[in-house]
């Protein structure tokens, strides 16, 4: 944050110029911090979205992570850096020994207040064992926004009675993400049988005639169910964020 902008803000809430209101609307505009040449932090982020700049990984030197990962650590409660392969985490695991690394999920995070109530009420299911790693991103995103997550996996298409088996648990859901490759069929079988809005996630898993998860993102997107909207291939990630926002909308009856 420039100090000239702070300062003046601080001067007009102070005589009154502004509301608090007003002030903290202009904070969420107010700059971000740079990190030499290769990050511009956006330490405002939080204030107007909820959450904290996540770190993607992928294409960063492991220096640069590991620079990002600090200066988020020591402003929030919670960081987390997605597309984090073994090889890199090996190289920096010692300059972040607290932190936890998801393998499957590659993904590595910190949560400094993990006894933090969080709200029940998303479900994360895969069609099959294959798109774990894309449902974990999903489900580790949600739970470190604030909510509680239920897991489903290895409920696919090709043997429905599965699926039907946990109706109850579906049917409870307040939002349910829903993983799968292939032809990505189940967002449309789950979205008939439930309320609950669903997300679906489409996968790059599948044979030549899936074309990396294409197949899966025109299924879901031509779904014939209601209420089912879908984020890019293998994007367990925004998934995650959409479904925590929708988790923390209040009830119905909360706005009475």
């Amino acid at each position: 944050m420039e100090l000239d902008k702070l300062r003046s803000l601080l001067e007009e809430l102070s005589q009154r110029k502004c509301t608090v209101d007003e002030a903290i609307e202009q904070l969420k505009q107010l700059p971000y911090q740079l990190l030499d040449d290769f990050a511009k932090l956006d330490h405002h982020r939080k204030l107007r979205t909820g959450f904290p700049e996540v770190i993607f990984a992928q294409g960063k030197t492991n220096e640069q992570v590991i620079e990002i990962f600090l200066n988020l650590k020591a402003r929030y409660p919670q960081v987390l850096a997605t597309h984090v392969s073994a090889e890199m985490y090996n190289k920096i695991r010692d300059r972040i020994p607290d932190a936890t690394y998801h393998a499957v999920a590659r993904m590595l995070y910190i949560d400094q207040n993990p006894d933090r109530i969080k709200k029940a009420g998303v479900l994360v299911v895969t069609a099959g064992t294959a798109d774990i790693p894309v449902a974990e991103e999903a489900a580790i995103t949600t739970e470190l926004h604030g909510s509680q997550v239920e897991r489903i996996y290895d409920v696919g298409v090709a043997g429905l009675h599965r699926l039907i088996d946990c109706l109850p648990r579906l049917q409870k859901a307040r939002v349910i993400i829903v993983v799968a490759g292939m032809e990505g069929a189940l967002p449309s079988v789950v979205g008939g049988l439930v309320s609950a809005p669903i997300i679906a996630v489409p996968t790059s898993v599948g044979y030549g005639a899936s074309f990396q998860g294409l197949a899966a993102l025109l299924g879901m997107l031509n779904s014939c169910a209601n209420g089912v909207a879908v984020v890019n291939i293998d994007n367990g990630y925004g998934a995650g964020c959409l479904a925590a926002r929708i988790n923390q909308l209040p009830a119905p009856k909360d706005l009475e």
